[in-house]
Parts: structure tokens; sequence; C-alpha cells
């Protein structure tokens, strides 16, 4: 048995069908900074406001990839949690983000197997009730058993 998981992580013998999280962030402009930093994606989309103005979105919005990353932090801290290994995501980004929005991000349980410790998950963030990201996530569970 593995003793050292730590707390709320769940192991691929305890995940089931439905299971649900989520999380809930407020976007702020430092948050898109470090991002741009971070990614080297200076877009001025994301850090312009002169610019963003006059875009299809009329306003500077966040990095799609920023709001992926908040599936991402539902997936590694919560469900299944730490020890989880990602082995594939994709993402249709349905509207923007931007900053001051609080997005929801969740992740639910639709298909497991518990054999090989796969886990697919719906993953999608909204703001305000409207979707503005989905997907479907393949993580490979930790287990409080050694292979």
């Amino acid at each position: 048995m593995l003793d050292n998981l730590p707390r709320g992580t769940i192991c691929i013998e305890d995940i089931e069908m439905g299971m649900t999280r989520h999380l809930r962030k407020v976007v702020t402009d430092e948050d898109i900074e470090m991002f741009a930093k971070v990614s080297t994606d200076h877009n001025p989309v994301h850090l312009d406001d002169d610019y963003a103005r006059d875009t299809i979105f009329e306003g500077r919005i966040a990095h799609g990839m920023l709001t992926a990353g908040l599936i991402s932090a539902v997936i590694g801290e919560q469900l299944p949690g730490h020890g989880t290994i990602y082995m594939g995501q994709n993402l249709k980004f349905l509207a923007p983000v931007r900053p001051g929005d609080m997005v929801y991000a969740e992740v639910k349980v639709i298909d497991i197997d518990h054999g090989k410790r796969r886990v697919t998950l719906d993953c999608h963030c909204s703001v305000d009730g409207k979707k503005v990201l989905m997907g479907e996530a393949k993580v490979l569970a930790p287990s409080r058993k050694f292979d």
C-alpha cells in the first residue's frame, strides 16, 4: 500500500462514474500578465487595451490556455488529485474570458478503466453560467497499490 498519497487524492480504486469536482477563480490582470511572461505569448489582444478594443473581442481577453489551466488545476488538485498523470486533452474555446471574470471550472468522470488506471473526464469552464470552454481529458489516476 502507498501511504504517502496526499490528503484529498482520489485513487483509482475509489473513483466512480459521475464524480465531479470544481473550482472558481477570478481571472485578474496580474494572472494574464504572469501567463504572458511564463508562456512567452505577448499577443496584444491579451495585454494592450487600445489594440484589443479594435479586435472582434472589443477588449482584452485572457489567454485561452490560462482558462484551460483551471481544468488542469481541478484534475491535479482534486479529481483525481496529486499523482495524476495527464495523458491527453481536447479543448474547444467557445467564448472569451475577460479580466475580472469569475471562471467556474468543472470536471466529471465519464469513463473508467480500472485495470489500466485510466479515467476520462468531461471538462468545461463557464462565466456567469455561459460555457466558455469545453473538452475531454484522459488521465492516469494514482493507486494505493504498487504496479
